[in-house]
């Protein structure tokens, strides 16, 4: 399975439109070579670069900007400033999309897809613990692609 998209790219930065201090939407993303039984995709957007106090405060080892779950199994694309599937939580407390928004030096930002062999019980607005949880022993592939971002330069 391949993940693209024209804001995230391989150890790439992400382009400012897409962060805080852009226009903060989200990217287009698209996706090929998913397997046959998919039923669901799963899409998590994360930053496992935060402070130690973030991740203190927030109880996490990652911020959560984007998830995406229960996309349907045709979708293979994701257009800009859209979504598809659920919205769950973000580490901000909301079901949107969250920008890149590093406080302190350059982070790394993390797109994973998941492919699915069944549709998560979930309520929406589930956060990305509850969604990783219930893909457990469901996912047939995944892929990720890495980009990063520092607002210090």
């Amino acid at each position: 399975m391949k993940i693209e998209s024209v804001a995230i790219r391989e150890g790439e930065m992400v382009p400012v439109r897409y962060t805080c201090d852009g226009e903060e939407i989200s990217p287009a993303v698209s996706w090929s070579d998913t397997p046959a039984r998919t039923k669901s995709f799963a899409l998590i957007f994360d930053d496992p670069d935060i402070p130690p106090a973030v991740r203190e405060r927030l109880g996490t080892d990652a911020f959560d900007h984007w998830i995406l779950y229960n996309i349907p199994p045709e979708t293979r694309s994701i257009p800009e400033g859209e979504s598809a599937g659920v919205l769950g939580r973000s580490s901000a407390g909301e079901a949107k999309y969250i920008g890149p928004c590093p406080p302190d030096r350059e982070h790394r930002y993390f797109l994973k897809l998941y492919a699915l062999d069944t549709l998560l019980d979930l309520p929406p607005s589930a956060a990305k613990k509850q969604v990783e949880q219930s893909m457990q022993g469901h996912v047939l592939a995944e892929t990720t692609v890495v980009a990063r971002y520092d607002r210090t330069r």
